[in-house]
């Protein structure tokens, strides 16, 4: 369970990273950008591609980057799994297969990075859960918005929400979140001249 005061640390720490526009915007706006993201293709490009029908999985190796909107991901490898849909068929020649229903998540391996604008995360291993809008970062991860820093054994970015979150691994684990926060400097009028 996580240290009560590391918490409240991390929930003021991510408050205050939040841009004042995010305050001010009403919950059918937010609503409407979330649905537009995820109907937004997602274009992936890398050296290799291998794809297992029966797994319900496609392998990008070799410098895979994916990207969505204002979100990229990139990493030696991204795993993209698709749930399962008995119901879709596809017919190649007289054979009829199963076919691939929406995406369920993408893992990515080795050098992982995740920007979406300003916000920067990495770590060795991540997952991406497309019905959440959750990417998972473990092994050194880092989440990074302009000086501001926050390191933890995972790190979790809500890419619809325009968060993030640390936490230590358990109770056996003596690393704790750390947290580096540059408190943003207010203009004056002798800075404007």
């Amino acid at each position: 369970m996580i240290d009560r005061k590391i918490y409240l640390f991390v929930v003021l720490f991510v408050v205050l990273l939040m841009p004042a526009s995010l305050y001010a915007q009403d919950n059918n706006s937010i609503v409407k950008a979330d649905i537009i993201k995820k109907n937004e293709p997602i274009e992936i490009v890398s050296d290799r591609l291998e794809a297992f029908n029966e797994k319900k999985l496609i392998m990008f190796t070799g410098n895979a980057v994916a990207k969505q909107g204002d979100r990229v991901l990139k990493a030696d490898q991204l795993l993209l799994y698709y749930k399962k849909d008995p119901a879709k068929k596809d017919k190649i020649g007289k054979m009829e297969i199963e076919g691939t229903g929406d995406l369920d998540k993408i893992e990515a391996k080795g050098n992982v990075s995740v920007t979406q604008g300003e916000r920067l995360a990495t770590g060795n291993e991540a997952v991406y859960y497309n019905d959440t809008g959750q990417i998972i970062l473990t092994g050194n991860a880092l989440l990074r918005e302009g000086k501001n820093t926050i390191k933890g054994c995972r790190v979790i970015v809500y890419v619809n929400e325009k968060r993030g979150s640390a936490e230590v691994c358990g109770p056996e684990n003596k690393e704790r979140v750390k947290a580096v926060i540059y408190p943003q400097e207010k203009k004056t009028e002798k800075n404007k001249q």
